[in-house]
């Protein structure tokens, strides 16, 4: 792991909690394209679902492996293999595949539905690994948003319906990005932001390679150009680059606060949907919407006290400062978490 433990001779500049809502933001725009691009690659059977959802994770480890190589960065050490392994096991390999199978089946507006739930589930897990403690109104904003977020979804088109398996394996996908996006948060304090999806990906890439080898020689693809475009997104925005800007955010945290602003992705999600897939967007669009981002508002504002800057473990009260600079060992990319004395 590239030494960070300095800040001397760097320029630095401290981070607040709108910076983490910033990045969180930027994180959740990227991967609001993701539902629509899956469903249009697996659709009419052009891609199978086992292809996009390993195949996605090996171009991005591939792109991974090249700029950790680049950057000369040093290997992980002693449970951050085990933690990556957590992390690579819940965005890498289960959110992927699962939604991937489960678009087969159902359609992008129902998707949004059940993965609106994703934030309230993160906030859990947030609250169960990192040890945060939001205060009730917290709780409250986010679950009024968590319902709003759903019933935008379902007045959009979606439909609950009947619990089938596509709403299985949603909510399995959701357990799985939930308990990732924790892990992912907490080692990017400690790996750095693009460090920790790159290393990730780079832990899963046998299995998934072999997936994808296997998936291609028994059902080879039968896409186009847009399917193709489609895959591409997957593997370099959503899988990768999305993560730089969604870990950064988590990084800085509070997590709990930052996971809420994905509250406003089912709304993007429908909205691409409609411009991408044709689906109708009718009035409630702006209402549903508007409902939706300001429950997400209040879920990050919710604060028992103004939120001083985050501390690492151990900094003994010392001020989070942002590392814009060139580290040893290789550039830092999406800018690290750094600690400086006052």
């Amino acid at each position: 792991m590239t030494d960070h433990s300095s800040a001397t001779g760097r320029t630095a500049f401290p981070i607040s909690v709108s910076s983490g809502l910033f990045w969180g933001f930027l994180g959740v725009l990227t991967f609001s394209f993701t539902v629509p691009f899956t469903r249009m690659a697996v659709g009419d059977g052009a891609m199978s679902p086992t292809l996009v959802g390993a195949g996605r994770a090996v171009v991005a480890a591939a792109a991974s492996g090249l700029l950790l190589a680049c950057t000369r960065q040093s290997l992980p050490h002693g449970a951050q293999w085990w933690r990556l392994a957590v992390v690579a096991a819940g965005v890498v390999a289960g959110f992927p595949l699962l939604t991937s199978f489960a678009l087969t089946r159902t359609d992008a507006s129902h998707g949004a539905v059940v993965i609106a739930f994703l934030p309230a589930a993160t906030a859990v897990a947030a609250v169960l690994r990192a040890r945060e403690r939001p205060p009730r109104t917290f709780w409250i904003a986010s679950t009024v948003g968590a319902v709003a977020a759903v019933g935008f979804a379902v007045l959009q088109g979606g439909g609950l319906g009947q619990i089938g398996s596509a709403d299985l394996l949603l909510f399995g996908a959701v357990v799985a990005a939930a308990v990732g996006y924790a892990e992912g948060g907490l080692l990017a304090r400690e790996l750095g932001a693009w460090q920790t999806v790159s290393w990730a990906l780079v832990v899963s890439a046998p299995v998934m390679l072999v997936l994808t080898i296997g998936t291609v020689v028994r059902h080879p693809p039968q896409a186009g150009a847009t399917e193709w475009a489609a895959f591409a997104y997957l593997g370099l925005m959503s899988m990768w680059l999305g993560f730089f800007a969604w870990y950064r955010g988590l990084a800085i945290g509070p997590m709990a606060q930052v996971s809420q602003v994905q509250l406003t992705q089912p709304v993007m999600t429908i909205a691409w949907a409609a411009l991408l897939l044709g689906e109708e967007i009718t009035p409630l669009t702006v209402v549903g919407g508007g409902a939706v981002i300001l429950c997400a508002a209040l879920a990050v504002r919710s604060r028992r006290a103004p939120a001083p800057a985050p501390s690492c473990p151990g900094s003994g009260g010392r001020d989070v400062l942002l590392d814009v600079s060139e580290p040893a060992g290789g550039s830092d990319i999406a800018g690290h978490a750094q600690v400086a004395s006052r």
